[in-house]
């Protein structure tokens, strides 16, 4: 049966008390709020339209300023400026700027007057001058022009201007071996003063690229011919070397060979060749091929025997022979006393010549000891032109 409310246990059926919703009108009141301020921004923004709005805002006062004394002077009453005619005449301006210009007839003080040295300044002429080559089978050999213009004379490196006082003495330097490795044959090149004759071996790839480099550079080329030395072939200077005997019935094609290599070279220099430059008759053919080409030949000096340079002398080429050279010992203290050496020669014999190589070590320490030579009174000149200065009583002269 069904319980009465007296029956029925304590707790059952209780009415809970409602609750006020409190938080849930914070929530809707905090969200309406800012409904409404997003609304009113939005509406102030579209009403006021300002193109620039939100964007950083200054102003500046712009006041006039007097002119100031010298222009107001110009300036007349009418409020426009006078055309400017400038000074009244040149000296009148260079009196204004405080520069001094000598004219042409008058005196120069000595006190304005400066000598800057410009090595880079000497340039050769442009290779290969098409007077001086002929096409044949080993490519561009050099020649005689027609007007007698030789490749001795055309190719060689400028003197450039006398210096202001008389050298007490002068050095010609060939560094040979380039063109075989790149990397001694740029820092030859670059690294070398100019007056600095190179030579280049004809083994080397790129060698027309490479001599045009040099002698844009300011060094005049040289092509080292390979010839038979005393222990050949133990000692092989290389394909196509020029040999004594029998075997040197083919000489005149190997020498072609060699010539049409590269072009713009001044002349030729042995590359070893101790018993060929000795043996008269083998060298006799040679020179007279040589000759006819209008090159200068130069003896490395590397043999005692050799017979290279008076031979080409009797030839009427132009010729000369080195008189020390500077690694035969290839330590920086050995290369530096040849240098002493050759410093004594220059002043003893007004000229002296010497040869090198292309060592890292040899290209450093004439680098080094070209930038002391201006204090010591020497100077470097190209190979080319030492035969001019040479003494004939003086060692090596073919004069």
């Amino acid at each position: 049966m069904p319980l009465s409310e007296l029956d029925q246990p304590l707790g059952r059926k209780r009415r809970a008390r409602p609750r006020l919703p409190v938080g849930r009108w914070l929530s809707l009141g905090l969200a309406g709020t800012l409904l409404l301020i997003f609304a009113a921004l939005t509406l102030y923004a579209g009403l006021r339209r300002d193109p620039d709005g939100g964007e950083p805002v200054a102003t500046a006062a712009i006041r006039e300023r007097a002119p100031a004394p010298e222009i107001a002077a110009a300036i007349p009453q009418s409020g426009r400026m006078e055309e400017s005619h400038g000074p009244a005449s040149a000296r009148q301006l260079e009196t204004e700027s405080g520069v001094t210009v000598v004219r042409p007839g008058s005196d120069a003080p000595g006190a304005i007057v400066i000598t800057v040295p410009d090595d880079g300044a000497v340039r050769l002429a442009a290779a290969p001058d098409k007077r001086l080559i002929e096409r044949t089978r080993h490519g561009y050999l050099p020649k005689v022009g027609p007007d007698g213009a030789t490749p001795a004379q055309v190719y060689a490196r400028p003197l450039g201007p006398a210096p202001a006082t008389k050298p007490a003495g002068r050095i010609a330097i060939m560094v040979g071996g380039l063109g075989i490795s790149q990397s001694s044959t740029s820092e030859a090149i670059a690294r070398l003063p100019g007056a600095v004759s190179l030579a280049f071996a004809p083994y080397g790839a790129d060698l027309e690229k490479t001599a045009a480099r040099a002698r844009a550079e300011g060094h005049e080329v040289f092509l080292q011919v390979p010839m038979e030395p005393f222990d050949y072939p133990d000692n092989d200077p290389g394909p196509h070397t020029l040999l004594t005997g029998p075997k040197g019935a083919d000489n005149l094609d190997r020498l072609q060979w060699a010539l049409g290599r590269f072009t713009g070279y001044v002349g030729i220099v042995n590359f070893l060749g101790g018993r060929l430059t000795a043996d008269d008759a083998a060298l006799t053919p040679l020179l007279r091929e040589v000759a006819g080409r209008g090159l200068m030949v130069v003896d490395d000096g590397s043999s005692a025997r050799s017979q290279l340079a008076p031979a080409a002398t009797r030839a009427q080429i132009p010729a000369l022979k080195a008189d020390l050279a500077l690694d035969g010992a290839p330590r920086a203290d050995a290369i530096d006393k040849e240098l002493q050496r050759l410093e004594t020669l220059a002043r003893e014999n007004g000229v002296a010549v010497a040869t090198a190589s292309a060592l890292p070590v040899t290209i450093e320490r004439i680098t080094r000891w070209a930038r002391t030579l201006e204090a010591k009174g020497l100077t470097i000149v190209p190979v080319s032109a030492a035969r001019g200065f040479r003494n004939p009583s003086s060692t090596g002269s073919l004069r």
